[in-house]
Order: C-alpha cells, then structure tokens, then sequence
C-alpha cells in the first residue's frame, strides 16, 4: 500500500506546488523587474484570495471522498451523477467569485489597513485575479473527480503545462510590455484557464461512469447535500482560517511595505511544505473513503499510519531544506536588504516548525475518508482561528514586534494537532466497534 499511495500522493504534492507557484512567480518577476511596492500589492492579496475561495475549494474535498466511496460501493450509476453535480457547483462557484471578488476588492483591503502607497495597486490585481475564479474552480473540483479514482497524475501535467505559461506570460507582460501588477495577474488568470481546459478535456473523453457530458450537467439535491455534508465543514474551516490570516495580515501591515513583502516573501517557503504535507492529507482522504466504503477497517489503519509518517517526514526534509538554503531562496524574490530582513526573522521564527500541521491535517483527514468532517473543522477553526485571533488582539498590541506576531503559529499548531489526533482516535475506535457490531 505504500507504494500507491506514494504514487498517488507525489503527484498532488507537485500539482499543489505548481498551483501556489503561479502566485510565487508574480512575486518573483514584480520583485526582481518592478518594484518593492508591486510585490507589496500582490502579496498583501494572498490572504485576502484565500479567504474567498477557501469555502468553494473545500467543497471539492466532499466531492473527492463522496465520490471515492462509491467507488468503494461499486455504485456506478450513483457516482456519473455526482461528476456532473460536482461540474455544476464548481461552474456556480466560479461565476459567484467573479462578483464577489470585483465588489469586495477595495473595502477588504481597506478594511486590512493596505499601505496607501499600494493600495491602488492591490485593487487592480485582486479584481483581475478573480476573473479567473471560474477556471480555478473548475479545475480543482474537476481534478478532485480524478484523483477519486486514484488520478492524480493528469492533474499534475496540467499544472505543469500551465506552470510554464504563467511564468512566460509574466515575463512578457512584465519585462517587455511593463504592465507590472496588471501583468502578473493576467499571466496568472490566463494560465488558470488553460489548466481549467486540459480537465475538461480528461473528463469529456473519460471512461464510464466518469465521462463527463456538458447537456447533462445538473445539480442532483441528494449528492449535493452528501458533498456539503463533507466538504462544508472543510471549507467553513478553511475560509475562517484563512480570516485569521487577514487578521495576522492587517498585524504585518502594520509594520510597513517591506515588511508586507518580505513575509509574502517567506510565505511561499510555508506553502511548499505545506503542499507537501497536504498531499498525504489528501490521500488519507481518498484511501480512507475507498476502504471505509469497503469496510475493510485494518487497511483504513493502515492508511493513516503511512500518510502520518510520509506527511511528516517530505514536510521536515522541506523544511530542512529551504531553512538552510534561505538566503538563497529569498534572493529568488527580492535583493532588497530590508525586504530579506523581514522574511528572514519569519521564516525562523514560524517555519523551523512547520512540519507540526500534519499532526492535524492528515488525522482531520483521516476522519473526513470516514464521513466525520465536522470534528476536525471544530476543532481547527478554535486552534488556528479564535487562538490566533485572540492572541493579536490581546497579546500583540503590548507586544508589538514581528517575531511576536508570528509566534502564534507554532503554538497553535501544537494545541490544534494534539487535540485532533486525539479525536481521530475515538471516533476510528467508536465507528469502526459500530459497524462491526451491526455486522
């Protein structure tokens, strides 16, 4: 089992990366051929995107083990009408986050507290980005339908393709047209969109019962309720998640614009490990899914001792990696002093630990492969939400200082992964007794 599920998972782990890298490139190309300021704006919109479509993103994980179990059932009637409800709602999604993103651009980032001096230019790049939201939507619901299936590696070259497109895009608007802000955001959102395209066309050409056909699109009551049922309490837990971040952000602004870049900066060293990590989370999604349905228990087990061991240990070495590689790495964004100081003083102060997020996020998704979804996103959004949110307000205002700010992740981590393994455990021992019993 091992090895399917290192096989599946490296794949993802890629496709993750390539995904946040789209972002990582427009900061690399404004850092190094625009200004501080630029790279300022469209990092000072990371939290603010991932706090909107985190909700929609989330619904694609009770897509991924609603249609996973009934692979494990062998319900294939059941499963093509869940492609198409899942096609539809992501088509919804999509089309909703182009208003909402558009309306909402200035006053989120007002409200943020967004340094005058690149204020106008977050505006723009934020609205420009969400014009891409239904590509974005379609792809990570449509790849969620083939990584149900246990492909995860079409997913990944068409991340790839579109990987190479936003990064020549990016240099062609930047350096040669000198759009700037306005160029990275359409690199990114044209890049979406051919990702978006290479899905559609595994799904239109797929074998039954996942072959998706457009005249059939449909949103079926029952398969929606079963997908919220999952993927809501993953998705609350991840917009409120991320309306931490647009807490902690307004904190980071607070100190300037080069702070604001070099923490963006530092970020991407987050989601690299973090994309590592999740891809085993996700995978303990989709094994757990297909084995629960197929009741067979000890391999559900076993699931989770493998993707808890790989998670943690790819999610070190990459920590091991860019920390000692830092200086680096930063030098790939920016060559300002001030700016390096900054993403310096986060990256030792946060994510020397970052490894710690896979204690709760593989058990959390563990426990979503067995239909307990509520749990873990109780239990993350008081760790990593209310904790962080009531540590800035009250404990940062008397310690005002960047490395304080951002000691509040590892502590959280800690409380978070302690008490959700402990749930995972419970409820594994609980349901699986049920079940066997009724047997």
């Amino acid at each position: 089992m091992l090895d399917k599920i290192v096989i599946f998972a490296l794949p993802l782990a890629i496709s993750s990366i390539l995904q946040q890298l789209f972002n990582a490139a427009d900061l690399a190309v404004v850092g190094r051929f625009a200004s501080s300021e630029a790279m300022a704006a469209v990092g000072s919109n990371s939290s603010v995107i991932g706090l909107l479509i985190s909700f929609f993103i989330g619904l694609s994980v009770g897509a991924n083990a609603l249609i996973a179990m009934e692979i494990g059932r062998g319900r294939n009637d059941q499963i093509k009408e869940t492609v198409h409800t899942v096609i539809a709602v992501s088509l919804i999604a999509g089309i909703a986050l182009v208003f909402i993103g558009f309306f909402i651009s200035k006053p989120i980032l007002i409200l943020m507290g967004a340094p005058q001096n690149v204020m106008s230019l977050a505006i723009v790049y934020l609205r420009i980005y969400f014009l891409g939201m239904p590509a974005v939507m379609i792809y990570n619901y449509g790849s969620a339908i083939l990584r149900s299936k246990g492909d995860s590696k079409r997913p990944l070259y068409a991340m790839m393709i579109a990987g190479v497109i936003n990064i020549l895009l990016n240099l062609l608007f930047v350096v040669v047209f000198h759009l700037h802000v306005i160029g990275v955001a359409l690199a990114t959102v044209l890049s979406n969109m051919f990702s978006a395209g290479l899905v559609l066309s595994f799904l239109v050409t797929e074998e039954e019962p996942f072959r998706l056909e457009f005249k059939k699109l449909s949103i079926k009551k029952k398969y929606l309720i079963r997908m919220m049922k999952i993927g809501l309490p993953a998705g609350l837990q991840g917009a409120v998640f991320s309306l931490s971040n647009v807490v902690i952000q307004s904190a980071v602004n607070s100190f300037g614009a080069d702070a604001i870049a070099g923490s963006t900066a530092a970020t991407n060293f987050d989601f690299i490990s973090y994309c590592a990590m999740s891809a085993f989370a996700q995978s303990a999604v989709t094994f757990t899914s297909q084995n629960y349905g197929a009741c067979n228990f000890d391999r559900c087990k076993k699931v989770f001792r493998i993707c808890m061991l790989c998670g943690i240990g790819v999610s070190a070495t990459v920590v091991f990696l860019l920390v000692t590689f830092r200086y680096q790495a930063i030098q790939l964004f920016t060559t300002d002093q001030a700016v390096t100081e900054f993403a310096m003083k986060r990256i030792m102060t946060a994510f020397v630990l970052h490894f710690l997020i896979g204690s709760y996020e593989i058990s959390g998704g563990a426990l979503r492969g067995m239909n307990h979804s509520l749990a873990p996103a109780v239990i993350s959004i008081f760790g990593t939400c209310v904790f962080r949110l009531i540590y800035v307000f009250t404990y940062i205002p008397s310690h005002h200082t960047f490395e304080a700010l951002f000691r509040v992740y590892p502590i959280s981590w800690v409380i978070t992964g302690t008490v959700t393994l402990s749930v995972y455990f419970i409820v594994r021992n609980k349901e699986f007794r049920k079940i066997a019993d009724r047997k």
